[in-house]
């Protein structure tokens, strides 16, 4: 990778999300948790979720990733709240597309994560990217199934 493709990659927009993440941290008493790993590079993140009537009413992330994982985990975070597991599903699979198939840039709100279109030529960083999105959907899985239950 140049210098140039890591500026690109790397940029400043991506790396001020990374530095503030929106509700990072653990719940204190979560309706259910999940923890997402990539066995490529090693990230991790881990969600708690609260959910009320199928939304996410509280939601806390523990995010140890790249800059790209942490800029994903930051726009994800600032759309969260209030959202059903269907819409989340809906992000993760939008920008999954985004990245490996060229497609769009998720719909509002969560099209932040434009920012993370000079990712897609670098297959070995999706997982990292996906991690949140796909520790989300589980956790609100298990939530939703201990209601049930």
């Amino acid at each position: 990778m140049s210098d140039t493709d890591l500026i690109k990659l790397y940029s400043q927009r991506i790396l001020g999300l990374a530095a503030e993440i929106p509700h990072a941290g653990r719940l204190p008493d979560p309706d259910a948790s999940a923890k997402k790993r990539s066995p490529l590079c090693g990230s991790t993140v881990t969600v708690d979720v609260k959910l009320d009537q199928g939304r996410v009413a509280a939601f806390g992330q523990d995010v140890k990733a790249c800059a790209l994982g942490q800029a994903a985990a930051s726009v994800l975070g600032g759309a969260v709240i209030g959202r059903s597991r269907a819409e989340i599903e809906a992000a993760r699979d939008a920008l999954k597309a985004m990245l490996k198939e060229g497609g769009p840039v998720p719909d509002s709100p969560f099209d932040g994560f434009e920012v993370l279109q000079p990712a897609r030529d670098y297959k070995n960083r999706h997982a990292s990217i996906l991690l949140s999105l796909d520790a989300t959907v589980a956790a609100m899985r298990e939530a939703e199934s201990a209601h049930c239950a």
